[in-house]
C-alpha cells in the first residue's frame, strides 16, 4: 500500500462523492493498492479493510483525529479529539482467512468473516434487524447439530449470538467502541468509529480547499491544473501567500 497523491485523491473524492460507503472505501484501497486485485479488497474482512483505510488516513492528513458529536440527552455538541494509534486494533494484513470454526454444545458452525461485498448485498434493506440476519446468513458455510446439517433459520439464538461473538473478537478493527461523556448533563454512552465515513468526512472539505488553490493560482499564473497539484502543499501555499500580499 503506498499514499495518494494529491490528484489522486481529487479524482477519488470527484468520483465518489455520491457513491456508497462501501464503494468509496473499496475505491480508496484501490488507488493505494494498485498491485492488488479488486476481487482480493472486496473479500478482506471489514476489519482488515478498515485498518488498511486508517493507515491510509493516517498517511493522508496525520495522525490527529478530530470529530463531533452531539449529545443524545441535551443536544450539547462535544469534539472529540483522540490519535490514530487510538483507533487501532489490528495490524495490517491480507492474508484471507477462508473459515472460522465455533463447537457450541451439540453445534458445529464454519463461518467467514463478514467483508464489502456483504455490505453490498444489504445496502438496500433499511430495517437493522433484517440486514443482520441476511448478512449472518451469508457468512455461515455451515452448520451441524448431532451430525444433521442444518439451515441458517434452524440455528437458535444462542448459536448465533455465539458466532456473532466470535466474529467480534476475530475481527475487532471492524467494531470500535469511543466512550463519549457529555460535560454538560454527563450522560454516557458509546459510539462506533466509522472510518469510512470519518475519513470521506475529511476528504471533502480538503477537496475544495484545494480546487480553490487551484482557481486562485491558475488565475494569477495561467498555470494549469496538473502543474499546481503536483506542487507540495507548502509550495502551493507559499504562492498563495505572494498572491495575497
Amino acid at each position: 500500500m503506498r499514499s495518494l497523491s494529491t490528484s489522486e485523491l481529487l479524482n477519488i473524492w470527484e468520483w465518489g462523492r455520491n457513491q456508497p460507503s462501501w464503494s468509496k472505501a473499496i475505491k480508496l484501497l484501490t488507488g493505494a493498492c494498485p498491485d492488488t486485485s479488486i476481487d482480493t479488497l472486496t473479500q478482506l474482512s471489514l476489519g482488515q479493510r478498515d485498518a488498511m483505510l486508517l493507515t491510509l488516513r493516517e498517511w493522508t492528513f496525520g495522525s490527529q483525529l478530530v470529530s463531533q458529536v452531539t449529545c443524545p440527552t441535551c443536544g450539547e455538541v462535544l469534539e472529540l479529539n483522540f490519535d490514530v494509534a487510538d483507533m487501532r486494533v489490528a495490524s495490517l494484513s491480507l492474508e484471507l482467512v477462508e473459515k472460522y470454526c465455533l463447537e457450541l454444545a451439540d453445534y458445529q458452525v464454519s463461518f467467514r468473516l463478514p467483508n464489502s461485498l456483504d455490505m453490498i448485498a444489504i445496502a438496500e434493506h433499511k430495517q437493522p434487524e433484517m440486514a443482520q440476519e441476511i448478512l449472518l446468513e451469508r457468512c455461515i458455510l455451515q452448520a451441524v447439530c448431532n451430525g444433521e446439517y442444518l439451515p441458517f433459520q434452524q440455528l437458535p439464538s444462542h448459536v448465533r449470538d455465539a458466532i456473532i461473538a466470535q466474529m467480534a473478537q476475530a475481527d475487532p478493527q471492524a467494531n470500535v467502541p469511543i466512550d463519549v461523556s457529555c460535560c454538560a448533563c454527563n450522560h454516557q454512552w458509546r459510539s462506533l468509529f466509522d472510518i469510512v465515513s470519518f475519513f470521506w468526512a475529511e476528504i471533502n472539505p480538503w477537496a475544495f480547499r484545494v480546487l480553490r488553490e487551484v482557481h486562485t493560482l491558475a488565475v494569477v499564473y495561467g498555470w494549469r491544473e496538473a502543474d499546481i497539484l503536483a506542487m507540495s502543499p507548502r509550495r502551493r501555499q507559499l504562492y498563495l501567500e505572494m498572491v495575497v500580499n
